[in-house]
């Protein structure tokens, strides 16, 4: 495990170029379109203005829930991951970014509940990686990952991608994640679950839910969990022979320092990267939880500048 610290020189040259560019002149985007079986999945893929060639891009996968290429949801509008692909385009490099199947304009991809699969996310990006390679301006492919999105980046990566980035991504499963957050319910809610949770992990659903627990464990959403359950990001990003950049925010409510601790241990060649008060949508917040999550509903805040240079400087290097 390698920490990375931006000498001064380069960080203040490349925080010179995020604040002296004009942001309509440093990029252009188009909408691109995977194809699927199931129906097509919309992106954006964003150009550093005066480039044509010879550039690295980067595909950014969002995080779980109805969460579309921008890094926004219903309730919920922050443009993070659309801030991250401008940021990245100052710096040179381009990215793709979109809206996960089911939603935004990829609504016509959706699959029902019963028939979705966690492997469902990572075939989709293991065809946008696939699209990217192809395209002859590009140099290299990266997969940056926020998120859950970190764990499907990691799983498609392998043996396709020239680099991964994990941004706030989760250092244990997702069964453990959940027995945690149900530990500090009450036992009526916490008790029942965990043998559930248990039944799922080892591939077995289970017919019998009780009421107050059926919006979590319902019958159809179950099948999903026992493919999201059986992906370990502890086994899968040890996996990978590629550069590995872990990104993870000081001050996320999310996702934890000791994640990305365990990630990096997991991988003794990746790189560790703490950004001292970031949160889970990449905003600087000093103050304390309500300011945080006031940002999640700011989208004119601006993201963190040491995100953006610690990427660009992993790319280029790599």
């Amino acid at each position: 495990m390698m920490k990375v610290w931006l000498s001064a020189s380069v960080f203040l040259l490349l925080n010179f170029s995020l604040m002296a560019a004009n942001p309509d002149t440093t990029y252009t985007e188009t909408t691109v379109v995977l194809h699927t079986a199931n129906g097509d999945i919309n992106g954006t893929l964003t150009i550093p203005g005066e480039k044509t060639t010879g550039m690295p891009v980067a595909l950014i996968i969002a995080g779980s829930g109805p969460t579309d290429r921008n890094g926004d949801n219903p309730m919920m509008k922050n443009e993070s991951l659309q801030k991250l692909a401008h940021g990245l385009a100052v710096v040179g490099i381009a990215s793709l970014r979109f809206d996960k199947r089911g939603i935004g304009e990829s609504k016509s991809a959706a699959k029902s509940e019963a028939d979705l699969r966690f492997e469902d996310y990572i075939n989709d990006a293991r065809g946008w990686i696939n699209l990217l390679k192809k395209d002859k301006r590009f140099t290299k492919v990266f997969v940056a990952g926020h998120s859950e999105g970190s764990l499907i980046g990691m799983i498609a990566a392998l043996n396709t991608a020239d680099g991964f980035i994990s941004i706030a991504g989760a250092g244990r499963s997702a069964d453990k994640i959940l027995k945690e957050q149900l530990a500090k319910q009450p036992p009526a809610v916490k008790d029942p679950s965990f043998p559930i949770i248990d039944s799922l992990a080892n591939g077995k659903t289970v017919d019998s839910v009780p009421k107050i627990l059926f919006a979590l464990f319902r019958p159809s959403v179950q099948p999903y969990m026992i493919s999201w359950f059986h992906y370990d990001p502890q086994t899968e990003i040890k996996k990978l022979t590629v550069p590995v950049l872990i990104l993870q925010g000081t001050n996320d409510l999310q996702v934890t320092i000791e994640d990305a601790n365990l990630l990096a241990r997991s991988n003794t060649k990746a790189q560790l990267a703490l950004i001292k008060n970031m949160n889970h949508i990449f905003r600087i917040v000093e103050g304390d939880r309500r300011e945080n999550l006031a940002t999640y509903i700011t989208p004119t805040l601006p993201i963190s500048d040491e995100l953006v240079t610690t990427i660009a400087t992993f790319v280029n290097k790599h």
